[in-house]
């Protein structure tokens, strides 16, 4: 019986111990990390890493995630095609006939439950034209009782569960059910089923929205984005032509539940007064660098807290970090998991939410300004590290967008040390939040439409997938002068 390298074995420890040290906020090693992952890829008998763990790696560019998704495909797709994979026509093909009608558009996903992509996009879901376009989902995860899966079935034309089906058997089905579009939900993230995608199930086939990167392989023809997200410059960093909607790629659905009343602060565990800093990003997009300019931040103004979501792995760590930099660690007050709604309600007795990179805030984000919450980010040039910046544009706070750590500092600590600033950013805010490009759910559920269409006829055409650019069409939210 066959049995591992041992530099297979000792690649994966090492993969393992990262994955660790990340989430438990262990930081003993943190700098030596972005060298070994270059020396990895550099090597051919280097680990093989998984291309999620880049994008939250301090010194690792877009390039690199590429190379490194480029890959952590390689040998799977040799296996694919050793067993015989079996694709269908690549985008491009000359267009076989279909029936006519609205556009059959599959969402492939483990996550059509109570998740953070689910509570993203099941208004933008409820809001598809049936006119325009046909729904089918392809889950391949287990329903976790709580009530979206309900929901969202309620959305879709068909909902196919092929949790038991092997990836071949999952793509003739799709193929069956005459889906034209294939939408990947899931990226590299834990549960996907990308191998799917190389069996070309659908003629187009694009990522959206679970995985902020590329697949560093041509059988995604479209990556999803926004122009702040991914600026045309960047476009060489990515396998898929980039399909950029108006403002935010993100699409918003979140709903306060008005039965749930605030909670004041001291039921919360926060102080009754001083200045509340908050992150609720979970703990391994945290970084040494991050958390030094949040201690400055505690230290400069004093009374103030930092706000964390709790996790039993990483508290003990990160308050011994908090010492370390002459932070008491009662500052660090943690904060219990709450089901969305209550979650939500809490939100607003934030004074500020601070931001992480190169891993930015996505779905926490989202819930803070929904919260009427304004977040300090500082923007790189990863998808990862771009997205909270393009969800504050689409908001209308273009202001709290910073592109160097130190002007992050600087922004949160004038924000924290002037009440009157901070005030009346946001009171603007509360005032013209509702009426933002991020939560107009309608429209960008109508300019999404119109980015598939234009996506089909270019296969129906018989042309090769190309970027597309929906901030340029008036129709649908954008700007024709390009603005």
């Amino acid at each position: 019986m066959p049995t591992e390298s041992s530099a297979s074995v000792s690649a994966s420890r090492q993969i393992r111990h990262y994955v660790r040290a990340r989430a438990w906020c262990e930081w003993e090693d943190f700098d030596l990390w972005p060298d070994r992952v270059r020396a990895d890829l550099e090597s051919d008998d280097g680990a093989v890493w998984p291309p999620f763990l880049l994008l939250a790696m301090p010194g690792i560019d877009a390039a690199t995630q590429r190379t490194c998704a480029t890959r952590w495909l390689k040998a799977r797709l040799e296996t694919f095609h050793a067993e015989g994979g079996s694709r269908g026509p690549a985008a491009g093909a000359p267009g076989v006939s279909r029936p006519p009608g609205p556009l059959r558009i599959g969402y492939l996903s483990g996550d059509f439950h109570q998740h953070a992509t689910a509570l993203l996009m099941v208004e933008m879901l409820e809001a598809h034209s049936a006119e325009h376009v046909e729904l089918y989902a392809y889950s391949h995860g287990a329903n976790d009782g709580k009530g979206m899966r309900e929901r969202l079935v309620l959305a879709f034309h068909r909902f196919r569960d092929i949790g038991g089906l092997s990836d071949l058997e999952a793509a003739e089905l799709i193929r069956a059910d005459g889906v034209d579009i294939l939408v990947d939900l899931k990226g590299y993230t834990e549960g996907s089923r990308t191998m799917l995608l190389a069996h070309r199930s659908a003629p187009v086939q694009v990522s959206f929205l679970g995985y902020p990167g590329t697949s560093g392989q041509g059988f995604v023809d479209y990556l999803i984005s926004d122009r702040f997200v991914t600026p045309a410059a960047s476009a060489d960093d990515y396998s898929e032509a980039l399909a950029c909607m108006p403002h935010s790629y993100q699409p918003h659905g979140r709903v306060i539940d008005p039965t749930i009343a605030p909670p004041g602060r001291a039921a919360l565990g926060l102080p009754e007064e001083g200045f509340v800093f908050a992150c609720f990003n979970q703990a391994w997009k945290f970084t040494p660098e991050v958390f030094d300019l949040w201690c400055s931040l505690l230290l400069d103004v004093p009374g103030s807290v930092l706000w964390l979501l709790d996790d039993p792995h990483a508290r003990g760590n990160l308050r011994n970090e908090a010492m370390a930099r002459g932070v008491l660690p009662d500052r660090l007050v943690f904060a219990p998991g709450l089901p969305q709604a209550g979650h939500l309600a809490r939100l607003p007795v934030i004074d500020l939410m601070l931001d992480t990179w190169p891993y930015n805030a996505h779905t926490t984000a989202s819930d803070a300004l929904w919260a009427g919450v304004p977040l300090v980010t500082c923007a790189g040039t990863t998808f990862a590290s771009r997205v909270a910046g393009g969800l504050l544009q689409a908001a209308g706070l273009p202001e709290v967008v910073t592109s160097t750590p130190a002007a992050y500092a600087a922004l949160a600590r004038s924000l924290a040390q002037d009440p009157s600033r901070l005030h009346a950013l946001r009171h603007r805010f509360e005032r013209s939040r509702h009426a933002a490009a991020l939560f107009d759910v309608l429209a960008y559920t109508r300019a999404l439409e119109a980015m598939y269409e234009r996506m089909w006829a270019r296969h129906q055409a018989g042309l090769p997938p190309t970027a597309i650019d929906m901030a340029n069409d008036p129709d649908h939210g954008g700007d024709p002068a390009g603005r």
